[in-house]
């Protein structure tokens, strides 16, 4: 008998909702255990991710360049987007303006990736598609924040295809309800405001060349 898929997630998080898309695409079947991330399960800590054979439905392309680019534009998304739209977030308030700025750039490259296709992956979702689910957090973080980083008159290419994304029968399985999520990421930030606040006065005060010598 196959051994049954356990999904270790938070129900908020992107990261593992990007799992949940690509399990329901290939049709396995699985249990959902909600993880509370500040105080980690013991079957968490012990089990590594899932390494088995699952049932034939390519999220990647089978072409070897198509899915060489989409592991790129993958690695674009976490190594690249995802840094910048952070720091647009939740960096420092003197750095904020450049950091959209950045942001903004970073969107544009994907933007332009994405031109007139349906989704990354073509007509339906793919690598690529389950890997950007970030922007339709995005969506909510920036509203949390009462800021517009990816609004549809600047990115309109992209806010159509999250707007695919959300009416994807799949896709839309695996979405937070928005009014919960909108509730969680206003605390979350107002927390984390508070932290790197209290970061950056500590680090000013303990800073030698901040010392008014007499």
């Amino acid at each position: 008998m196959a051994e049954e898929v356990k999904l270790f997630g938070m129900w908020a998080s992107p990261f593992s909702r990007r799992i949940e898309v690509a399990l329901k695409l290939k049709g396995v079947q699985y249990e959902y255990i909600e993880e509370d991330l500040s105080n980690k399960s013991p079957s968490l800590l012990k089990h590594n991710p899932i390494h088995k054979q699952i049932p034939h439905n390519p999220i990647l392309p089978t072409d070897p360049y198509e899915k060489a680019m989409a592991r790129f534009w993958a690695k674009f998304v976490d190594e690249k987007l995802l840094p910048a739209l952070w720091k647009a977030l939740v960096g420092e308030e003197k750095e904020r303006e450049t950091a959209i700025e950045e942001a903004h750039q970073q969107l544009k490259t994907l933007e332009n990736e994405l031109e007139e296709k349906r989704f990354f992956g073509g007509d339906g979702l793919g690598f690529v598609d389950i890997a950007a689910n970030i922007l339709v957090w995005l969506g909510v973080s920036q509203e949390a924040l009462g800021m517009n980083i990816i609004g549809e008159e600047k990115f309109p290419i992209l806010h159509a295809w999250t707007q695919r994304l959300l009416d994807d029968a799949v896709f839309k399985q695996c979405v937070p309800p928005r009014e919960k999520h909108l509730a969680y990421s206003r605390v979350h930030f107002e927390s984390l405001t508070a932290h790197i606040l209290h970061y950056y006065v500590f680090m000013r005060e303990c800073d030698p060349c901040q010392v008014e010598w007499s």
